[in-house]
């Protein structure tokens, strides 16, 4: 039952890759999962241990139906920026998927999708509606915010002394990529998942502040929330570095999150993984304890 882990990176993408390992660690063979990415120098490591890799350009349509060929089944990692390129990249995907007959496309979408107000879920939004539409069996994991999106940010909240953003006090199931990447390996691993919508996220939310509380606790140093317009968050994250377009990108994010499009209570990803996800306050600590090793 050969299957394909892609995306705009990926498995030399984090998902990918943690998605890659999630399926080892399940029993699939190596010579059995079809690893793709644009750089297939990154992924050498992966070709050492025996799984398939293949190059992928969601750009170059025909050679993506040959990349997926021999292929059972396949998820689709959702590409990030350049927004305006992301549905057709999508569409690209699924279109080669459907030429080479595969048999079941997961995709890893937004929570809310079919709601989402803000810019990516509703491509996220498009790219299910046109998934459906092809009429491939498919399942829709719509994954909440990652727990990495805010540790990754922890040495740069702890000398600002204040998480940024403008979530207000809404509330977000964020979980780890890991337990994102064991999700899907089981959809692709076992049966029965065909037609289903996961709203995929941690048992425990959190709000911004409730955050910045946790941290505060966690480190000893005292670190609060500083709730901005979306336009003045884009523009603070624009002077940090980021790319405009994926600086406007995240604090659209976060007005969906303040209109709490990334909280969900349906457990769908505790079911799925069998185990509690890992909570805010672990994923604190994991950091933090490699911050300091």
């Amino acid at each position: 039952m050969p299957i394909v882990v892609t995306g705009a990176t990926g498995a030399t993408g984090q998902l990918g890759r943690l998605t890659v390992e999630a399926l080892l660690r399940r029993g699939t063979p190596a010579a059995d999962i079809i690893a793709t990415g644009r750089d297939i120098a990154r992924i050498k490591d992966l070709a050492d241990r025996g799984v398939t890799v293949r190059r992928a350009d969601f750009a170059d349509a025909d050679g993506l139906a040959k990349v997926f060929a021999g292929a059972d089944r396949l998820l689709l990692i959702s590409a990030s920026v350049p927004v305006a390129e992301r549905v057709a990249n999508h569409r690209r995907v699924i279109d080669a998927a459907v030429s080479a007959g595969v048999s079941l496309v997961a995709y890893t979408s937004t929570t809310h999708a079919d709601t989402a107000t803000t810019v990516i879920g509703a491509t996220h939004g498009e790219t299910e509606e046109y998934l459906r539409g092809r009429g491939i069996p498919s399942v829709l994991l719509r994954n909440s915010w990652y727990l990495e999106n805010y540790t990754s940010q922890l040495p740069r909240i702890l000398q600002n002394g204040a998480i940024v953003g403008a979530a207000g006090e809404g509330r977000i199931s964020a979980a780890s990529r890991a337990d994102y990447a064991e999700a899907a390996a089981v959809v692709l691993t076992t049966e029965g998942h065909t037609g289903a919508v996961y709203e995929l996220g941690g048992d425990e939310s959190f709000t911004l502040p409730e955050l910045a509380a946790a941290i505060s606790a966690a480190t000893g140093e005292q670190v609060g929330y500083a709730d901005l317009p979306v336009t003045d968050f884009a523009r603070a994250l624009a002077a940090a570095g980021l790319p405009a377009e994926l600086a406007e990108v995240l604090a659209d994010a976060d007005r969906g999150m303040n209109r709490g499009e990334m909280y969900t209570d349906s457990g769908d990803l505790h079911r799925l993984i069998g185990r509690p996800p890992m909570t805010p306050a672990e994923a604190l600590a994991v950091a933090l304890h490699e911050g300091l090793g």
